[in-house]
């Protein structure tokens, strides 16, 4: 198979999952056409890309929710190019993903993030993962979780979900607090072994995030809460924001390539604070 038809296939499926998700939500929130959807280009002089994100706020569920497209190419600027793998060897990129962050109206639905990409420079990998962070412990939940999680990786190698849990926790940590964002999940990257199994568990992930987060808005967004509970999510999503801003590859990632800002910033929450 074709480098191209590769890209291809990738970017169909995930502007495909962005229906999908889309529709999910609609469906949830018991509206249609909820979304405001923003088209945007990458550079000003030449086609290189662009994507599309759509936002909605003030839901009876969901506060905030934004689900990202995006396909973009071009040129690595000289002092990114070797921070990419494969960007030494050539500067030329091609990359597509979907990008979903989930900040809910009742404090007791945690945040929940998931992404998937595929980026090409001398050679392609896949990257990206799902993970949830609740202000209000259930360990029940937790579980649950993870064990739906597991259940996913197991159908493609058993060694998965051992080894992107613990690059997850690893990942979403915030050295600065010395602690976890949240409850982890799964997180992988340069995943580049066979095209064709990778993509298949990368579909695999996709699948499994509509049905996590639809199983856990079912199960808690009409629990009552009260307005210490609010107070305690506000606090969490400031250190939600510390690690989008300080460490998230895929932020980063984005303002060095002339993403949209509006797009990269998407998974900030519309509310937090601070001590």
């Amino acid at each position: 198979m074709n480098q191209i038809i590769k890209n291809k296939l990738a970017k169909n499926w995930f502007k495909t999952l962005q229906e999908v998700f889309c529709k999910e939500i609609e469906e949830l929130e018991g509206k249609s056409n909820l979304f405001k959807i923003t088209n945007w280009e990458r550079g000003n002089k030449s086609n290189e890309g662009g994507g599309q994100f759509r936002i909605h706020n003030n839901g009876k569920i969901f506060e905030k929710v934004g689900v990202n497209f995006s396909e973009v190419y071009g040129k690595f600027s000289n002092k990114f190019r070797n921070r990419m793998p494969g960007g030494d060897k050539n500067p030329k990129f091609w990359a597509s993903g979907i990008s979903v962050v989930m900040h809910m109206k009742n404090p007791h639905v945690p945040a929940m993030h998931f992404n998937t990409r595929y980026i090409y420079t001398s050679h392609g990998w896949f990257g990206g993962g799902i993970d949830l962070t609740p202000c209000i412990k259930d360990e029940k939940l937790k579980k649950w979780f993870h064990s739906e999680l597991k259940k996913s990786c197991n159908k493609h190698n058993k060694n998965y979900y051992k080894k992107y849990k613990k690059w997850c926790d690893k990942y979403f940590y915030l050295p600065h607090r010395k602690e976890a964002r949240g409850i982890g999940g799964i997180f992988f990257d340069y995943k580049k072994k066979n095209w064709e199994k990778d993509f298949s568990f990368v579909r695999e992930i996709g699948i499994s995030f509509k049905n996590i987060f639809r199983e856990v808005i079912l199960k808690k967004h009409k629990i009552k809460w009260t307005k210490q509970q609010k107070e305690i999510q506000y606090e969490k999503r400031g250190r939600y924001a510390e690690f989008n801003l300080l460490y998230d590859k895929g932020t980063k990632f984005g303002l060095q390539t002339d993403g949209n800002v509006e797009a990269i910033l998407m998974s900030l929450p519309p509310l937090a604070k601070w001590k």
